[in-house]
């Protein structure tokens, strides 16, 4: 047989097993092995591990503006929003307004497992995984687990996840909190007066429950909240992120297997954008986005009726409806801010899909379909002179809507029982969030406009595979060509000095863009991926390299041959683990490629090499002592640079020691 699925682990956050039409794809799971590892740290840092998986900018969730951290695959490239789909129990989790992802939010011990599908065409999880699909689990052990630790410059962090059986349900509990003094996130070569270090708090927490309704009916109930707040290390360069979940999930375990999922979900994003003379000795706000609300509601139905052996019948539908606005305060002078903005309204989407899988002997065949509509609403800039109080713009955009395709059919041959070849075929979609339909924004010199007429992005893609398995191990390579069309990207349209609409005036120095449509990006590349356990010992890597170029002969006809903007064409990483009684150790490596900063390609930042390492001492049968370093090398690892060419850089080497607590199930 092609597909065999593991045999079934009763997961209550997991309502359905893996669809067989998952086979021909290149899927990669991070087991709650790998995640409760000695050196956990963030869920971006544990992601790190699938090579071509990337956020917008190298730095992670403590440094970089929340607003730089979408995530994607396969070199697609983007901006702020992600162009992979990230779901939590089947919950959608970027932000409604800006689709970027509040990664403080997740702790990743708190999972059971994730599982990453690279590959458009997602027919059941609904548009946005045009790079693929991040699906997060949560852990369903009783038990508990405390742990802290204290690091470099001030940081620490403290985790309680517990779960307990109550009758026949389980209740659970996963509280995070971390807080350090942060680094200057600015090179030496390039620091003046101005730059200081740049200090972030965070925390979550998420109560969970689940249990038997009635006979063959589960019930999930969950809520979540998380805030997190940070500095890019200049005066009047603050952020704050908060935002809160409510879901509800029904499963059905019986001969026609089902689940039904509704949620609502509540983002509030404040920030302040600064820019700075020319040796770096004053700063001076730029903007001031005071009140950047984001609500979204949704919900989502799948039945697999019961067809017979050796087959596999997907029906469903699902809807998503999103509305946000940034409250911005801006045009400073003096100091003093002149404008007041307000730019927003709402976005939304529905569709009903189909699938079915075909086994027998060596051969699955899959294949399925999806149409969604979309729609744009309530569109509004509004601008206002804080002086007099008098409109100044006024802008209602025009509804619109239109209906969208999408379609994936694939394969998998057994050319033994550890040989087998796939490959498949997809399209997909991704709608553009409120933050690039209507808010203009600010960074440092540059300024960027917001284009209400952006059409949703469309992907169509082809890939073909070999995995060969064992008990042990596992080898797999993948080639793939995708094509992006009508992608969204910041094109470079002038230069200061200059009064730019939307945006005002741009200095000497600095660049003015707008979201466009580009005709395409084409990529082709090459991913391949180990894996190998042998007693206490565990080795795995990944290496991706792409070729990616953009095609246009619009407004970006001079980004034309060029690469996308902060995408590598390199990146890979290894890690070797080993786990014995009474000592835990492990290695992770990781190299990126150079990448440009910039849609021109004129500012290019260095490849980068990283190494964390990790070491646990048994001091009882439930008690860990952990010492953990992240960059252990030191490496300086470019993140960003200005058009000014001052560099910022991502996380210097920082130790970290602590105290791990395991129980069982009380």
């Amino acid at each position: 047989m092609p597909f065999e699925p593991p045999p079934e682990i009763v997961i209550t956050a997991q309502p359905l097993r893996p669809a067989r039409s998952e086979a021909p794809l290149a899927v990669t799971v991070i087991t709650r092995e790998d995640l409760r590892g000695a050196g956990a740290g963030g869920l971006e840092q544990a992601l790190q591990q699938v090579a071509g998986l990337q956020l917008f900018r190298r730095s992670d969730a403590r440094s970089a503006n929340p607003t730089s951290q979408g995530v994607t695959l396969r070199a697609l490239g983007g901006n702020a929003s992600s162009r992979a789909l990230l779901l939590l129990d089947g919950v959608p989790q970027t932000d409604p307004f800006g689709g970027w992802v509040n990664w403080p939010a997740y702790d990743p011990l708190s999972l059971a497992q994730v599982r990453v599908t690279r590959g458009g065409g997602s027919v059941a999880n609904g548009p946005g995984a045009l790079a693929g699909t991040i699906a997060l689990e949560s852990d369903a052990e009783p038990g508990v687990l405390v742990d802290g630790a204290a690091g470099s410059r001030g940081s620490a962090q403290g985790r309680l996840i517990a779960a307990q059986r109550l009758g026949s349900g389980l209740a659970g509990v996963a509280l995070h909190a971390a807080r350090g003094d942060g680094f200057r996130t600015v090179v030496a070569d390039d620091r003046g007066p101005i730059d200081g270090a740049a200090p972030y708090r965070n925390a979550s927490g998420r109560l969970r429950w689940t249990g038997p309704l009635s006979a063959g009916i589960a019930m999930q109930v969950a809520a979540s909240a998380f805030t997190d707040k940070r500095s890019r290390g200049l005066p009047f360069s603050d952020n704050r992120s908060r935002g809160a979940d409510a879901s509800l999930r029904l499963n059905g375990r019986g001969a026609w297997q089902w689940t039904a999922l509704g949620y609502a979900q509540r983002r509030k994003f404040e920030s302040g954008f600064a820019a700075t003379d020319a040796a770096r000795t004053t700063a001076r706000l730029t903007s001031l986005q005071y009140d950047v609300p984001g609500r979204s509601l949704g919900w989502s139905v799948e039945v697999r009726p019961p067809v017979g052996q050796g087959r596999e019948l997907r029906l469903g539908a699902d809807g998503r409806r999103m509305r946000g606005r940034s409250n911005e305060l801006g045009t400073y002078v003096g100091g003093t801010a002149t404008r007041d903005r307000s730019a927003g309204g709402r976005t939304g989407h529905a569709g009903v899909f189909a699938e079915a899988s075909w086994d027998r002997g060596p051969l699955l065949l899959t294949g399925g379909v999806r149409l969604d509509r979309f729609d744009v609403t309530g569109g509004r800039f509004v601008e206002r002179n804080l002086a007099t109080g008098l409109l100044t713009r006024d802008i209602i955009y025009a509804d619109r809507s239109e209906w969208l395709r999408s379609a994936r059919a694939g394969g998998e041959l057994a050319l033994g029982p550890r040989l087998s070849l796939r490959t498949a075929g997809y399209t997909g979609w991704r709608p553009p969030t409120l933050n690039e339909l209507f808010r203009p924004f600010r960074l440092g010199n540059d300024a960027t406009a917001a284009n209400a007429e952006l059409a949703p992005e469309r992907l169509a893609g082809v890939e073909a595979g070999l995995d060969h398995r064992t008990a042990s191990s596992r080898l797999q390579l993948t080639v793939f060509r995708n094509r992006l069309s009508d992608a969204i990207a910041n094109v470079t349209l002038g230069s200061g000095p200059g009064q730019f609409a939307q945006v005002g005036f741009v200095p000497a120095g600095g660049q003015f863009r707008q979201r466009q449509n580009l005709r395409a990006i084409d990529v082709t590349g090459v991913e391949a991926g180990a894996s190998w356990k042998r007693g206490p010992w565990r080795l795995g890597g990944e290496v991706s390299w792409t070729s990616a170029r953009i095609s246009d002969d619009g407004l970006g006809s001079a980004l034309s041959g060029l690469r996308p903007a902060q995408t590598p064409a390199l990146a890979a990483s290894a890690s070797l683990a080993w786990s014995g009684d009474p000592i835990e150790a492990a290695l992770q490596f990781r190299a990126i490629g150079a990448q440009y900063e910039d849609d021109l390609n004129r500012e290019r930042l260095p490849p980068a090499t990283t190494l964390d390492g990790s070491l646990a001492l048994r001091l009882g049968p439930r008690l860990q002592l952990i010492a953990r370093a992240e960059n252990v090398l030191d490496a300086t690892v470019i993140a960003g640079r200005a058009g000014n060419g001052v560099e910022e850089r991502a996380t210097p080497r920082t130790l970290w020691l602590g105290i791990r607590f395991r129980g069982g199930p009380a």
